[in-house]
């Protein structure tokens, strides 16, 4: 087995993202991520469909008229 330094040299990414990983689990931090993500995903979306409303409006129509 390799000694820590060659561990350290080869895994650091892996490892510095456990961490992060693990602190973001312990601080319940993702679900402000997930929220944040979440209000972006609307917004963009909003936006969207405001710029296309022709576009989606047709689209949406056909598709309900499938069923």
């Amino acid at each position: 087995m390799g000694s820590l330094k060659d561990i350290w040299d080869n895994y650091k990414g892996a490892i510095i993202g456990i961490v992060v990983a693990i602190l973001i689990l312990l601080t319940k931090l993702y679900q402000l991520i997930i929220a944040v993500i979440l209000i972006v995903l609307g917004a963009v979306a909003g936006n969207y469909i405001q710029q296309n409303k022709d576009y989606v409006k047709d689209r949406l129509k056909s598709w309900i008229d499938k069923f």
